[in-house]
């Protein structure tokens, strides 16, 4: 039996949508990702884009791939970078960073997409106060497969014989599918917790049917069978379980609601460090 989940959705204006699949009610957490975040799909007119300002994360891994678009990212290491189709972000919170996410200014001198996923990795516990890194990793330099009419890139961790060249901390199932129509995919059944997020088309799953912008928890020890009745894309999560149950709250991860009181403090003091450049910020939540 899977479970289908309906994102919840947030309107960040402009016409931009993200959708929230992970926390839920039904899945607090799916392998070692907490959070599972659909970016999109957007087009946005000349003079507009994403500007995400600097927050603060502990005890978590951002993980960003895109299908459309471009988001430079800048952090306190003093990390720039652009993001582009294909290629993975990969940020290291681990004991405190702070970073922005915006639309590249030559981007945003005409009508620009925007598509994507962004998922967050809680670090195991022995890994939760790790020294905070950017790694960011060219569409080239993934592993992919193509075989009838079946695009697999892998993003992180390992599946269908590959393996990333991104630094896991866990065992970590993390793939990128895209589905040509009538195409099909046996799901990597070497991991204890396994979800696909449909991003856009029309899936089966088993031969019934899921809906787009939706997430499919699958039960463990199962081999089920995706296929496209039209082009499909999406996004395959999962791998070995928490080691230990997480608290949420805003941006930080942590398995000690201590530490997350002391991020907090953090924040209001400006611990965190300056982003070269950047001179806005996210103020800490009231709630």
């Amino acid at each position: 039996m899977t479970t289908i989940i309906t994102p919840r959705v947030h309107d960040l204006g402009g016409g931009f949508n993200v959708r929230r699949a992970v926390p839920s009610l039904q899945a607090r957490s799916v392998g070692p990702f907490v959070f599972v975040d659909h970016m999109g799909p957007a087009v946005f007119e000349p003079g507009n884009g994403v500007d995400v300002r600097p927050h603060p994360h502990i005890g978590l891994a951002t993980v960003t791939f895109l299908w459309s678009g471009a988001i430079n990212h800048k952090d306190t290491l003093g990390s720039e970078q652009v993001i582009r189709p294909g290629d993975v972000n990969w940020m290291t919170a681990g004991r405190g960073i702070a970073h922005s996410e915006r639309s590249p200014a030559d981007v945003r001198q005409g009508q620009h997409p925007l598509h994507g996923m962004q998922t967050w990795v809680a670090l195991p516990k022995a890994d939760e106060e790790t020294a905070p890194e950017f790694h960011h990793h060219a569409a080239a330099t993934l592993p992919q497969q193509q075989r009838n009419g079946v695009l697999l890139r892998v993003i992180a961790g390992r599946s269908y014989g590959e393996e990333s060249p991104v630094r896991v901390f866990a065992d970590t199932f993390n793939v990128a599918v895209d589905l040509q129509a009538d195409a099909e995919l046996a799901i990597d059944d070497s991991h204890a917790e396994r979800a696909l997020y449909v991003l856009e088309g029309d899936a089966q799953i088993d031969g019934a049917d899921i809906p787009e912008k939706h997430l499919v928890v699958f039960e463990r020890g199962t081999r089920p069978v995706l296929r496209a009745k039209t082009a499909v894309k999406g996004l395959l999560v999962g791998g070995e379980p928490l080691d230990a149950p997480r608290h949420m709250w805003w941006n930080f991860v942590s398995s000690s609601k201590e530490r997350i009181e002391q991020a907090k403090q953090d924040w209001l003091d400006g611990r965190f460090g300056q982003i070269p450049g950047e001179t806005e910020f996210i103020p800490l939540p009231e709630r």
